[in-house]
C-alpha cells in the first residue's frame, strides 16, 4: 500500500476507505487500520486514514451500532489521524452513531424504491440496489473529493473484478448513455463521469422527462483529484467469516442482528423485504400461500450464501429464521414493521407495486382492481381518465386519495407511470430499456420453478434479490 501513496510525507496522504458497516467492509477497515499502526510503529509518522458510511434507508439501526463498536475497539475516534464520516447523499459529516438519516435522502429512497418498484413488478434487485448502488457510486465520489481529497482508495476488489465492472459500466454507457462529448479524464475520474451518464439516463426514465430537478439531485459526482489510484486488498486477506469470526465477534463487538443480517448482506434489511415481496406475491397474485413464496426465496438465497463461501452456522442460522410457521409469521411482522419504519409503506402498498398497475397506460389495472380492490373496479373508466389527464384531479378527489394511499405515490408520479412503458411479461425481463440491461448483468439472480395458480403447471421464473 505504502508505494501507492503520491506525496513525499507520511502524514500528507488521505487513504479512503468505504465502511457500510457488513461484514467484508469490516475485514477491510481493521486491515487499513493495522496498517496505519504498523506505519506508525515503524516510521514516527503514518498516513492519513479516512473511513466513510454513504447511509440509505434501509440500514437499520444495528449497522450503525456495528459500525460505532468496530470504531471503537479500532480506537478511531481518538486518533487525531483518523475521520470517520456519514455521507447522507451528497452532504458529509462526522459519524455520530445516533445521527439522524436526513429528511430528503429518506424522501428520494422511499420515491425511487417506488418508481422503479411499479415500473418492475417489485423485482427485488432493480426495485431495492438500482438507486441504491449509484447512491454508492456517488458516495466515492463524494468523499474522495470532500475536504482537499484523498489519495489512495483501498477495496476489496480483484483487479480482475475492478476491470470486469468498468467494462461492463462502459458498455451501458455506450448503449444507453447520452453519447456527450468526448472526455479527456481517465481512470477514476472518466469512470464516475460515465456513472453520472447513466445515473441521469436512469432516473430521467424512472422519475420522468419533466424531472431535471429530482435526475439533478441523484448526479454521481466526479470531481475527484486526478492523481487518485486504487488499492486492492484482495491477495491480502480473506473474506471467510469462518476464518474471521474472533476479529468479527470478539475485537470488533459485530453483532449479525436478526434485520440486518439478511441472506447474503450484513449491512441492509432489504433482503428481509425481498423476501416478504415473494411472499406476498405468491399469496396475493398466485392465490398460493405466503410460506411457499417465501420457501422459494429461501431457497434461492440460501444458494446464494453458498456460492459466497458463507459459513454453514449462518446459513443455518438463516434456514432457522423461516423455518415453521411461527418463524414465518414472526419474520413477516418484522418485514412489515421495517417497511413501515423505513419505507412508510404497509403491505397494501407493496402489494400494490408487486401487481404494477399503473405503467403502460394501466395496462394492469383492471386486474389490480378486481384481485385487490374489486369495490373500484366499476371505475376503471374513471381512474384511466383522472391518469390520462382528460379528467381534472379535482373533479374526484376521494378517488385520488384513495389511489394515493393503496400505491404510496401522489397523482403526479401516478400520471408518469401511467405514461411510462409496461414491463414486456412478468419474470422475462426481456425490456431493451436500462432497467432491463442493468439487472440482464446481475449475478444475484436465477431461474426457479414456481406455479401461477394453485395446482398449476410447474413454469420457470426468474426471480433476483440478495
Amino acid at each position: 500500500m505504502l508505494s501507492t501513496l503520491p506525496k513525499r510525507r507520511l502524514r500528507e496522504n488521505v487513504v479512503l476507505v468505504a465502511y457500510g458497516g457488513g461484514k467484508d467492509s469490516s475485514y477491510s477497515l481493521a486491515f487499513c487500520r493495522a496498517v496505519q499502526l504498523m506505519v506508525f510503529a515503524n516510521q514516527g509518522e503514518t498516513f492519513r486514514l479516512r473511513s466513510v458510511t454513504n447511509r440509505h434507508t434501509a440500514m437499520p439501526r444495528a449497522v450503525m451500532d456495528n459500525i460505532d463498536r468496530a470504531y471503537r475497539a479500532l480506537r478511531i475516534p481518538d486518533d487525531p489521524d483518523c475521520e470517520a464520516l456519514l455521507v447522507d447523499g451528497d452532504e458529509v459529516k462526522p459519524f455520530q452513531v445516533d445521527e439522524v438519516l436526513a429528511a430528503p435522502v429518506i424522501a428520494r429512497n422511499r420515491v425511487d424504491l417506488l418508481m422503479t418498484g411499479h415500473r418492475t413488478a417489485a423485482e427485488s434487485r432493480p426495485t431495492f440496489c438500482n438507486a441504491c448502488n449509484l447512491s454508492m457510486v456517488n458516495s466515492f465520489g463524494v468523499a474522495a473529493a470532500y475536504d482537499g481529497g484523498v489519495d489512495v482508495i483501498v477495496t476489496g476488489d480483484s483487479p480482475e473484478e475492478q476491470r470486469a465492472y468498468y467494462l461492463w459500466v462502459n458498455r451501458l454507457t455506450r448503449h444507453y448513455g447520452r453519447n456527450p462529448a468526448p472526455s479527456k479524464e481517465t481512470g477514476f475520474r472518466r469512470f464516475l463521469e460515465k456513472a453520472d451518464d447513466l445515473a441521469q439516463v436512469y432516473f430521467t426514465g424512472i422519475l420522468g422527462p419533466d424531472s431535471a430537478a429530482e435526475v439533478e439531485s441523484r448526479r454521481v459526482t466526479h470531481e475527484v483529484p486526478r492523481a487518485l489510484t486504487f488499492f486492492s486488498i484482495y491477495e491480502d486477506t480473506r473474506y471467510s467469516a469462518a476464518e474471521h469470526w474472533h476479529l468479527l465477534n470478539d475485537y470488533l463487538g459485530f453483532v449479525f442482528d436478526e434485520l440486518a443480517f439478511s441472506f447474503t448482506e450484513s449491512d441492509c434489511g432489504a433482503p428481509t423485504l425481498m423476501a416478504h415481496l415473494r411472499g406476498l406475491k405468491c399469496e396475493r397474485l398466485y392465490r398460493r400461500s405466503y410460506a411457499e413464496g417465501l420457501a422459494e426465496y429461501v431457497g434461492f438465497a440460501l444458494g446464494l450464501m453458498r456460492r459466497k463461501e458463507f459459513p454453514e452456522r449462518l446459513i443455518e442460522r438463516m434456514r432457522a429464521r423461516y423455518a415453521d410457521e411461527d418463524s414465518i409469521n414472526r419474520m413477516r411482522a418484522k418485514a412489515n414493521d421495517f417497511a413501515r419504519e423505513a419505507f412508510a409503506l404497509g403491505e397494501d402498498q407493496l402489494v400494490c407495486m408487486l401487481y404494477s398497475p399503473f405503467p403502460g397506460r394501466g395496462e394492469g389495472l383492471e386486474a389490480y382492481l378486481a384481485a385487490e380492490q374489486p369495490d373500484l373496479a366499476a371505475v376503471a373508466a374513471e381512474i384511466h381518465a383522472l391518469l390520462d389527464e382528460t379528467a381534472e384531479s379535482g373533479d374526484d378527489r376521494d378517488l385520488v386519495t384513495r389511489l394515493e394511499e393503496l400505491s404510496g405515490l401522489g397523482l403526479e408520479r401516478l400520471r408518469t407511470l401511467y405514461r411510462s412503458p409496461a414491463i414486456p411479461g412478468r419474470g422475462t425481463h426481456a425490456n431493451g430499456d436500462l432497467v432491463g440491461a442493468i439487472l440482464a448483468g446481475d449475478p444475484h439472480k436465477a431461474v426457479i420453478p414456481t406455479r401461477h395458480a394453485p395446482g398449476g403447471p410447474v413454469v420457470h421464473e426468474l426471480i433476483s434479490g440478495r
